[in-house]
């Protein structure tokens, strides 16, 4: 042990009669009110220097809850620059709250008074003192026990009653406008005693329990859900927090998000591979007995800080696999089915957003593209929101039959427009093992990923081709918000594509020229609302008509120009020249 440690030297300077024994300070409790000729508890000071929760104190007799130098000072009456690690120019954390006149203090002593021996042999079945019992002021109201949740000015309001065998069975009680999430932090008092020290946030109050036997400073939630209003802001000064939940995935995920945004003062306790699932410290406790302290302590040393990032071998790793997982692939992206397109952009990589005016063509076009990569074993899911499934399907089926729509519905066709129709009939049903249509207008970024992931495990293919019509059609909050909705949809486009490796196909529309046209030579400024078009696009292309789109008539041969605006791989330019083959509802390149 360091003989100049500050931390050493405040506590050996404050307590009387204090004496080192091992990494430990002891001394006679400073806090304690005993009986008159009655000797006060062992205050202990945890010095370890490889423990988190070096410079922790706790009386073992509870006389008061433990905490570090900075909470020692307080209840010391110390002049905080005296105290090490304090800053006394430090803003505590306060919330907006008008706390009313009546509280639930006299009740929680009432229910305190109704512990039964029988309630206190429960909690000591898992290794629970009746003195850790007590310091959390835990009652039983002669059914339930009785957690009372005190908030930061040392009142109770709300209280959860849980029934002793049934965890789900359980409800609040109390003043009703205490009963939120933001309100559901047991032992919230805690917080503010581990300044410039470590706390442990678990949930459910039992298992809390098992900890604060241990000595641990600690806090806990009823479930999950509290932690998504859980204020951050509180752990500001507490520089390690440690988080040990339940052992399902579900608890996993929480603890990941909250040491998110917690940052890296957060290492979160990972469970033994061979323990089953819902697995808690309560469990552990009964299971291990005398030795579920060494268990705990084990857990806290093995321990990682936690990283958002994957760790440089894993992301090695990864890295190596996906490359082995290539090797023998054309480098060539998603055939379009145009030779001159797939020259020009080496195929359908990453986002493609396509602008056109109005009844230029732009659905047809990419009905086209993508039923051409379905038909080459692509998986494909076209998100449509213009045209329905059932003219997709027909004009798909018109494309492949060289057949009108009239011809389609004709009762009773003749032998070749029959033979025609059953060839395309069983494209058709080949092409659609690979092509879903989803007409949602209810679409998610996160309902997007699952359905990624459903057609490349229902396809066996580690590939999608991912088709948007349109980009101003996809579901937004309101239609105040479209234009921020467009580049919301474009970021998770963006993660969408990195993370599930696909490509975009995405229809966009276009702004009208100062006289109200849509001529011009096309560039990024002429798609609408375009926003992060030009950040988030791996290809920008337009579709321009070379003919009259109000009087179709009067051109025979419907010419149109594709042009590849921006490109982050390729050469911007004309990509080709693409006459619309109708009535077929198909295009072909000249």
């Amino acid at each position: 042990m360091n003989a100049t440690d500050p931390v050493r030297q405040f506590y050996l300077r404050h307590l009387p009669e204090a004496r080192a024994v091992g990494q430990t300070v002891q001394a006679p409790c400073p806090f304690c009110e005993p009986a008159k000729d009655a000797v006060p508890g062992t205050l202990v000071v945890d010095l370890d220097p490889d423990s988190f929760f070096y410079g922790h104190f706790k009386c073992l007799d509870r006389c008061k809850p433990g905490g570090f130098a900075t909470h020692f000072g307080r209840l010391r009456g110390i002049d905080p620059m005296h105290v090490p690690g304090s800053d006394p120019d430090r803003s505590a954390f306060v919330r907006n709250i008008v706390f009313p006149g009546k509280t639930m203090n006299s009740d929680v002593k009432k229910y305190q008074a109704g512990m039964s021996e029988e309630q206190y042999a429960s909690f000591a079945t898992y290794g629970i003192s009746r003195g850790a019992v007590d310091e959390m002021r835990i009652g039983f109201n002669g059914r339930y026990l009785v957690f009372p949740y005190f908030l930061e000015d040392g009142n109770c309001y709300a209280a959860r009653c849980v029934s002793p065998g049934v965890e789900t069975d359980h409800f609040w009680m109390g003043d009703d406008k205490f009963y939120g999430h933001e309100f559901q932090v047991f032992n919230l008092e805690e917080i503010d005693r581990c300044e410039n020290g470590a706390l442990i946030i678990t949930d459910g109050e039992r298992n809390l329990l098992t900890l604060k036997e241990l000595g641990y400073p600690c806090i806990a939630v009823p479930s999950l859900s509290a932690l998504e209003v859980l204020q951050l802001e509180r752990f500001a000064f507490v520089k390690h927090v440690l988080i040990v939940f339940n052992n399902t995935p579900e608890a996993q995920v929480a603890a990941r998000s909250l040491a998110t945004s917690l940052g890296f003062k957060v290492r979160i306790l990972n469970w033994p591979s061979n323990v089953k699932r819902d697995f808690h410290l309560l469990q552990l406790a009964r299971e291990k007995g005398t030795e579920f302290g060494a268990a705990v302590a084990g857990m806290i040393k093995s321990s990682r800080a936690f990283s958002p990032f994957t760790s440089p071998e894993r992301e090695h790793l990864n890295f190596l696999e996906a490359l082995e997982k290539d090797k023998g692939k054309n480098v060539l992206g998603v055939p379009t089915g145009f030779e001159g397109m797939d020259q020009a952009l080496n195929g359908i990589r990453g986002i493609n957003i396509m602008g056109g005016q109005p009844k230029a063509g732009k659905s047809s076009f990419f009905m086209q593209v993508s039923t051409e990569a379905a038909r080459q074993g692509v998986p494909v899911i076209y998100y449509d929101f213009e045209n329905g499934r059932q003219k997709i399907y027909l004009r798909t089926l018109c494309r492949l039959s060289r057949l009108s729509e009239e011809a389609l519905r004709e009762p009773e066709p003749d032998a070749d427009t029959a033979a025609r129709f059953d060839r395309a009939q069983a494209e058709l049903r080949k092409m659609l093992l690979y092509f879903r249509v989803v007409t949602d207008r209810k679409l998610s970024p996160e309902i997007m990923r699952r359905q990624i992931d459903f057609i490349k495990h229902e396809t066996r293919l580690d590939k999608c081709l991912v088709v948007v019509d349109s980009l101003h059609k996809l579901p937004f909050k309101s239609l105040s918000e479209r234009r921020t909705g467009i580049d919301e949809w474009l970021r998770h486009m963006e993660s969408i594509r990195d993370e599930q490796r696909v490509a975009f196909l995405v229809v966009s529309e276009l702004s009208r020229g100062v006289e109200g046209s849509y001529s011009g030579m096309p560039d990024m400024g002429s798609f609408k609302e375009s926003g992060d078009i030009e950040y988030s696009a791996d290809n920008a292309i337009i579709l321009q008509p070379n003919w009259n789109l109000l009087d179709p008539l009067s051109t025979q041969e419907r010419k149109s120009s594709l042009w590849l605006v921006a490109s982050r791989e390729n050469s911007p330019g004309k990509i080709g020249e693409y006459v619309l083959d109708f009535p077929f509802w198909g295009f072909k390149e000249l």
